[in-house]
């Protein structure tokens, strides 16, 4: 039971407590939305072949840090952490949302198989940096962790220095399975508003950080009402330019009518077909066989299955960090933390130096 939230929110929450900036808990204006202008530089929607991946970007120089969110998020779920890790130390900050996920559109939203997925995190690499690829070190959350493992076991990747895996163990995940089907089909299926779904995220405690869920929850929905398809997409990039591989989007899904009905953007419960055999099975063999440095950040100890256990007392495999204050979506709970983690992270490989302003706070 408790890991039946594995997926796509924590273990069962206690009373609604969010962390928030300011002003009343209880205020609706609480759960207003946040632009991903507030934490990213950039926004672009690739087009690959008859793909269009959306991604954001932040940071000027350094390694990249490419991030890989959870089943059901999206890259906003990165963008409170990007801003803390930026402040930390000197990198690129890349977060796309997967196929089926977010603003992506592709010709086939349905196949989310760990093979598929891998390939297009190395389309997208590719279009972004061509032959030139920076140092990249993948970041990735709960499914994303698995699809991260799949690129570097398999080298779908080209110049990858790291690897960072949060809250996704093989073994828990298996035992979790069983559950996930009711308690996907327990939630809401649809909100009045996008502020009425923030407000449910936090409350059920899927994000228990209320700054992260106002910029991040947008990228879990669509409206059952107003939906903006491939084709459209494609048909409004052509007309503008055919030549261009990539534009500053239109911010269609931010600024939908408030009178529509909201559904979640993926129905995770047809994913099923992907949780044993393709994204979990064999994770702990795969993980500890990469090459690159890596790191697997966990909300608790109890996540940490057998396989995983022995590589750690043998020493050295991998390194291990614990937030057990956190729920699932660890990296939106805890932003400061988790960037605190990372940042050790990289500098203690030597893949990134501290920023001037915080040169002191890095061990």
């Amino acid at each position: 039971q408790k890991f039946i939230h594995l997926l796509i929110a924590p273990r069962p929450p206690g009373p609604f407590k969010v962390s928030s900036g300011s002003g009343s808990r209880n205020s609706r204006r609480d759960f207003t939305l946040s632009s991903w202008e507030n934490y990213y530089d950039d926004c672009r929607d690739l087009k690959i072949d008859d793909d269009i991946f959306r991604v954001y970007l932040s940071g000027s120089s350094g390694p990249v840090c490419f991030f890989l969110h959870g089943g059901g998020f999206s890259a906003l779920s990165w963008a409170v952490l990007s801003v803390n890790l930026l402040e930390s130390v000197t990198c690129r900050c890349v977060a796309m949302d997967f196929r089926g996920h977010g603003d992506t559109h592709t010709s086939n939203e349905a196949d989310l198989s760990a093979d598929v997925m891998a390939n297009d995190v190395g389309r997208v690499v590719y279009a972004l940096y061509g032959e030139d690829i920076p140092p990249i070190v993948l970041i990735g959350h709960s499914m994303g962790g698995a699809i991260a493992v799949h690129v570097a076991y398999k080298q779908t990747v080209s110049y990858l220095v790291g690897l960072i895996v949060i809250d996704v163990v093989e073994g828990t995940a298996m035992e979790a399975l069983s559950g996930m089907q009711t308690f996907l089909r327990n939630r809401p299926s649809t909100f009045d508003s996008i502020e009425s779904a923030v407000e449910y995220c936090c409350k059920t405690g899927q994000i228990r950080n209320i700054e992260s869920a106002k910029v991040s929850v947008i990228g879990q929905l669509k409206s059952s009402e107003v939906i903006i398809h491939k084709s459209d997409v494609i048909a409004e990039e052509e007309e503008e330019d055919e030549d261009v591989m990539s534009r500053r989007p239109q911010k269609h899904r931010h600024h939908l009518d408030d009178d529509a009905k909201y559904c979640w953007r993926i129905d995770l419960t047809t994913t099923e077909p992907y949780w044993k055999g393709g994204w979990f099975e064999g994770l702990s063999t795969m993980f500890l066989a990469c090459k690159p440095p890596k790191m697997l950040l966990l909300a608790g100890v109890d996540r940490l299955d057998k396989d995983l256990t022995i590589g750690q007392m043998q020493g050295c495999k991998f390194q291990l960090e614990l937030l057990p204050q956190c729920g699932h979506a660890v990296h939106e709970d805890c932003p400061d933390k988790v960037a605190e983690r990372l940042s050790s992270f990289l500098i203690r490989y030597k893949l990134a130096q501290p920023t001037s302003t915080n040169h002191s706070k890095i061990r």
